[in-house]
């Protein structure tokens, strides 16, 4: 191909220059989107610094809950699923703050040779106010992402102590057990001597040999179950089937917490984690409304494109989108403001379901403790009496082997309910603490509440 006239250079390092400032812009972050970096480098320092997870505390038999808790919270992979979503979600406040990437566009003239060869730079501008807008409908998904993790936290330091006490009070159960069956051991002892002198049956000894093959198998079910307790510690601790078992922990750790049900139900609205997370939907949904009323607003785009034949001729160029079709940017609108109000009701729901699982814990714990009261100051006692009363009334030869069982019965099956109560209010108190009020344990890697208010912004 020939040129039908000299070629000239001139605007190209013009335009070559303007590719290289533009390829080394940095936009204006927003405040939202710098409290949520800062958000998430707190955090980060805690959960991954340096983007690598931290050193986990050692685990051992004499390791205390503390210190289970604060592994699980590290090491959970649901808890890290959350913490990369959020992450996500902070990056993208700087998507939608900022403008679309430019346009590098060409533009030429044949008339059986070039005639003209025109380069140029394009950029469109959303209409006023659309990015701040989108920016503030990612700030508060992203808060929302933020909450979602919080819950996982908690969640996995519930699933740990869940486990931990279940296991705790499985040895006690055991241990319960295992002592029942020495003493049935020695009233078969009774039963074979009172049998040799000829005042009972070996009906009585065949009653308490039953009594101890039932309770040894009992004893071997206990056993048994410590297996998928044990693989429910392990799963809450985040470890695979492919890595050692934690150890089992051989101390016990009670739950410290002073149920004033005021101060518990005050600080689940201040501190439940789903309830904050629904407040930041409702946050989105009123932002999405203001962006959904932006679409009213036109777009704009604007270039200039350079003759490389005639410098410096130069070809300025604009485009207005034209948003006509109003039932189209009225639907917009509405699907926003219908979106919000589910947002609004979802909240008022989840406000409603806390204050009744917050009832429904709080009736638990004061029913625990009443019949923790109940058997250890009066049912216990009594029917260790009863039953050392019954024992020397059939060493006596004053009452049947029948009523020696029903009274060993009883001393059993008390001590087995305090065990049971005991475990149900540890559990109770697990969730008021951290599930309901959302109060993390010790070393938990998430923000301080009182840092964590995202700052005001204009709708």
């Amino acid at each position: 191909m020939t040129l039908s006239r000299p070629f000239h250079f001139s605007a190209a390092p013009g335009m070559l220059l303007i590719g290289l400032l533009l390829a080394g812009c940095r936009g204006m972050p927003t405040p939202d989107e710098r409290a949520a970096r800062q958000d998430a480098q707190a955090v980060g320092r805690v959960f991954r610094p340096q983007e690598q997870r931290p050193p986990l505390p050692k685990l051992e038999t004499t390791s205390n809950l503390d210190e289970f808790l604060r592994f699980a919270m590290l090491n959970q992979p649901q808890i890290e699923a959350k913490y990369d979503d959020w992450m996500a979600s902070v990056e993208r406040i700087t998507v939608e703050r900022s403008l679309p990437d430019p346009k590098l566009t060409f533009q030429a003239y044949i008339q059986n040779t070039l005639t003209s060869l025109m380069p140029g730079l394009m950029q469109e501008f959303p209409g006023p106010g659309k990015r701040a807008a989108a920016a503030r409908v990612a700030s508060a998904e992203s808060r929302a992402k933020y909450f979602q993790f919080e819950s996982a936290v908690l969640q996995a330091a519930f699933d740990v102590k869940r486990a931990y006490y279940n296991l705790h009070f499985l040895d006690k159960r055991i241990r319960i057990n295992r002592e029942t069956l020495a003493l049935l051991a020695d009233l078969e002892k009774s039963a074979r001597a009172q049998n040799s002198v000829g005042k009972v049956t070996l009906q009585d000894v065949y009653r308490a040999q039953i009594e101890q093959d039932q309770l040894k198998t009992e004893v071997e079910n206990l056993e048994d179950s410590r297996r998928p307790l044990l693989a429910q510690f392990k799963a809450a601790l985040g470890l695979t089937r492919d890595q050692p078992d934690p150890p089992a922990p051989a101390t016990f750790h009670a739950t410290p917490l002073d149920l004033n049900a005021d101060d518990i139900l005050t600080t689940a609205f201040a501190r439940n984690p789903r309830l904050k997370a629904m407040e930041a939907d409702v946050r989105t949904a009123e932002t999405s409304v203001a962006l959904a009323r932006k679409s009213r607003v036109p777009d704009f785009a604007a270039g200039l494109q350079a003759e490389a034949y005639s410098p410096p001729f130069y070809w300025p160029q604009g485009s207005v989108s034209l948003p006509i079709w109003r039932d189209k940017i009225a639907a917009i609108i509405e699907q926003a403001q219908a979106n919000k109000r589910a947002a609004e009701a979802r909240l008022t729901s989840e406000q409603i379901g806390v204050t009744v699982d917050f009832a429904m814990r709080a009736y638990d714990y004061r029913e625990a403790t009443r019949n923790l009261a109940l058997l250890e100051n009066q049912l216990i006692p009594k029917a260790r009496q009863s039953l050392e009363i019954a024992r020397a009334g059939y060493l006596s030869g004053r009452i049947d082997f029948f009523n020696l069982m029903d009274a060993q019965r009883a001393w059993l099956n008390f001590q087995l309910q305090e065990v049971q109560e005991r475990t149900r209010r540890e559990i109770v108190l697990a969730d008021l603490s951290l599930m309901i009020a959302g109060v993390p344990p010790a070393g938990a890697p998430i923000l301080n509440p009182s840092a964590s208010t995202p700052p005001k912004s204009k709708p």
